[in-house]
């Protein structure tokens, strides 16, 4: 059976954990537009709120969205593994945790300046501005502060002989 959208129970926008999704999307897709939640937690998250993956956001009942939104409130006690979460072993607590929108950003800010000001190495790379994972440096992150540093030639003055071979090269 072939609906479109122009159906009376059809929603072009529905609101799912405080964010408004696209109702044309399919459901699976349509929860990565939350932060904090890619496409592999999204069809976690459907699975165990018993929601077809590939059911059209505008099509979905509000027994369905209120599910979707339990489950992503508290997706361990939904079942979902902890190795999909985005914070585990909390700082304060050792708990797992998997924070989605503005509190995810509140979190990560937080944490950074924890890091900071206890100043381990991750905190002192982050006030540098340098790579906190080990990456080179010697070729990349040759950044000061939104300006690109890297080699500059050097100038030559009219009238040497560099400034001379410079125009016999142009001739030819």
């Amino acid at each position: 059976m072939a609906t479109t959208p122009t159906d009376s129970n059809f929603k072009h926008i529905v609101r799912i954990a405080n964010v408004d999704l696209p109702g044309e999307k399919q459901i699976q897709f349509a929860m990565t537009k939350i932060k904090g939640i890619g496409i592999n937690f999204a069809d976690a998250v459907c699975i165990s709120a018993g929601v077809k993956k590939n059911t059209k956001t505008g099509y979905l009942t509000d027994e369905e969205v209120v599910k979707l939104n339990t489950v992503m409130g508290n997706p361990a006690k939904a079942g979902i593994p902890t190795w999909m979460f985005n914070h585990r072993k909390d700082f304060e607590t050792g708990e797992e945790k998997h924070h989605i929108t503005g509190n995810l950003v509140f979190v990560h800010d937080n944490d950074l300046k924890s890091l900071k000001k206890i100043r381990c190495y991750r905190g002192i790379r982050h006030i540098q501005g340098q790579p906190v994972r080990g990456q080179r440096t010697k070729s990349h992150f040759r950044k000061n502060k939104g300006k690109v540093v890297g080699v500059v030639k050097k100038k030559v003055a009219p009238g040497s002989e560099e400034a001379a071979k410079g125009k016999d090269k142009e001739k030819k």
